[in-house]
């Protein structure tokens, strides 16, 4: 049985009708309704073909109460479109998944993050509008479906977690790199369904560099977890400069990577001055270009954040990006300025 594309993604918040609201507010998502069952309240949000469900505890007992205790605010459950979930959540768990809610049919993926099989549709019954939080701006149809989910990994977590995705869910690995940045680096990997619906980056530390934001991020979310999560577009441009009015801050780009950026690609499909003015990272693979951006962390302890993506054709990740990308948030970390650069 192999996932069929994402249906949703569930966060463990402190207040689902808050957290609701701010994304609504800032990315231009839309309430779909509410819902209330023993020990939980979810919210369910909505834009194209993305939908984020946010969960938090009514009773001490419930597992978001746990989290949110451990983590902070934090991405706890993909759940994966199967035309039979019972049967795909019994053979995970024949291949070697740990079982977390055979009710639930939920198991574990990495640290404290899961996996559960639904079908198409599933998650939608039961939702009240009735006294949902109201928008406070207009919502957007601007973003369409989750692109990745980006999560880090404690060092030697890589391999064994890379094999979970391959042995146990059938994934293909598409992407392997090793990044050195300064004196840090990482490693990264991206493991993807079949169908191509379904791709998660791996980033796990280098312990052989200074210690960097990877091993912070495991510090500060007290473990693996999701890093960021992609939302794609066909116009990034617009959805850079619309959420940009809306509040939504970027991480900014030094202006010799816009220098270069026709030496290293030649022509590509936005004109660099638009990139430059909006800070748009673009790359390109065998088969087309791909342009992201990513947003500054608004988590209270510095640790997820969203990415941006267009594909023009590109079915995998630019090199290049991965590193401005951590070179980046490492900037963001220091508290160093767009225009800095750092070594190589």
């Amino acid at each position: 049985m192999q996932a069929q594309g994402i249906d949703h993604v569930e966060f463990y918040v402190a207040d689902a009708d808050q957290a609701a609201a701010e994304l609504c507010a800032t990315f231009g998502f839309r309430i779909h309704g509410e819902l209330d069952r023993p020990g939980q309240r979810s919210v369910l949000v909505r834009q194209g073909g993305i939908q984020i469900l946010f969960t938090t505890a009514t009773a001490p007992d419930h597992p978001a109460a746990d989290y949110v205790l451990r983590h902070g605010d934090g991405l706890a459950t993909v759940a994966l479109v199967s035309d039979d979930p019972a049967a795909a959540f019994a053979d995970a768990v024949a291949r070697g998944a740990v079982p977390v809610s055979a009710e639930q049919r939920r198991f574990t993926a990495f640290g404290d993050v899961a996996h559960t099989f639904v079908e198409a549709g599933e998650l939608l019954t039961g939702y009240s509008a009735k006294g949902a939080p109201r928008d406070r701006h207009e919502s957007l149809e601007l973003l369409d479906v989750i692109d990745h989910i980006a999560a880090c990994v404690p060092v030697g977590d890589l391999g064994p977690t890379t094999a979970f995705y391959r042995e146990v869910l059938g994934f293909d690995e598409i992407f392997e790199e090793h990044i050195v940045v300064g004196t840090q680096a990482m490693n990264s990997r991206v493991v993807q369904s079949p169908d191509g619906l379904v791709t998660v980056t791996l980033l796990e530390p280098d312990p052989t560099g200074m210690p960097g934001q990877i091993d912070d991020f495991l510090e500060r979310h007290a473990g693996a977890g999701v890093q960021h999560l992609a939302l794609r577009t066909d116009d990034i441009a617009t959805v850079v400069r619309t959420l940009s009015d809306r509040g939504v801050g970027f991480l900014g780009t030094p202006v010799s990577y816009y220098d270069e950026l026709e030496r290293r690609l030649g022509h590509v499909g936005l004109p660099v001055e638009v990139l430059r003015e909006l800070n748009i990272l673009v790359d390109r693979d065998e088969v087309g270009e791909l342009f992201q951006i990513f947003t500054h962390t608004t988590h209270p302890r510095n640790t997820f954040f969203m990415e941006i993506i267009e594909r023009l054709g590109a079915l995998t990740f630019g090199s290049a990006n991965i590193k401005a990308l951590y070179q980046a948030v490492e900037r963001e970390r220091l508290g160093a300025s767009p225009s800095a650069e750092l070594s190589h």
